[in-house]
């Protein structure tokens, strides 16, 4: 069972979203423990103060240290974790093929910060993994670290009611997008289906979609430069 740690200064935004659809279904089927860890609890003065003024000047606040190094050495004192995972703009970008290769692991860290930044002695002693959406930046890492866990558990064995759907997924197999795929009705308001869909004809549909796969791939990496 994989388990996952969550430290955040905004926990209320993590309830609801951790406790929905695919995550929900996999901690029911024992696949994942999730635990949030709101960073106040952790802080060491009377009024649970977890940000302070940045040394140097600037605008906004920065998230102190001690709360997090008090938490996640707690954490490390009762098992290993396989990566403590630091979201930041400034990281690696992330993608299908990181998401597959945190799906092996067996512990999990994943700092989200907020406000202004996180006091960067906390990536420094812990991070093993810097991690980025994208080239844009967010109020903090909570958006963040929901993406890399949904990415991640849907990966995990037995999650997935249809055992080949995660395998099947745009760029489980490299930069590659998938074709698109259609339901009933045949046709909608004058937009029919791809008629080769409703040949039956498994050999002609196999072509059709990979054919389809590299046009829309190459329109991808088009707009994607």
């Amino acid at each position: 069972m994989m388990r996952i740690d969550l430290i955040t200064a905004v926990p209320d935004l993590l309830v609801s979203p951790l406790n929905t659809s695919i995550i929900k279904r996999a901690q029911a089927k024992k696949k994942i423990e999730l635990y949030i860890h709101n960073l106040r609890d952790y802080a060491y003065n009377k009024h649970k103060q977890i940000d302070d003024k940045p040394f140097g000047g600037g605008p906004g606040m920065v998230l102190k240290p001690e709360p997090f190094f008090e938490c996640i050495e707690k954490l490390q004192q009762s098992r290993k974790y396989d990566h403590i995972i630091f979201t930041t703009p400034k990281g690696k970008i992330f993608n299908q093929k990181y998401a597959n290769r945190l799906s092996l692991a067996g512990n999990i860290i994943i700092i989200a910060g907020h406000y202004k930044e996180v006091d960067d002695r906390v990536r420094e002693f812990f991070a093993t993994d810097e991690i980025s959406i994208g080239n844009f930046v967010l109020t903090g890492g909570e958006l963040p670290a929901l993406i890399i866990i949904d990415a991640v558990v849907r990966l995990l064995p037995g999650v997935l009611n249809d055992s080949e759907a995660a395998l099947d997924d745009s760029f489980q197999d490299g930069e590659v997008v998938e074709a698109p795929y259609y339901t009933r009705p045949a046709e909608f308001r004058g937009m029919k289906v791809p008629e080769v869909l409703l040949s039956g004809n498994e050999k002609e549909i196999n072509n059709w979609k990979e054919k389809l796969s590299r046009v829309l791939t190459e329109k991808w990496k088009k707009i994607n430069k």
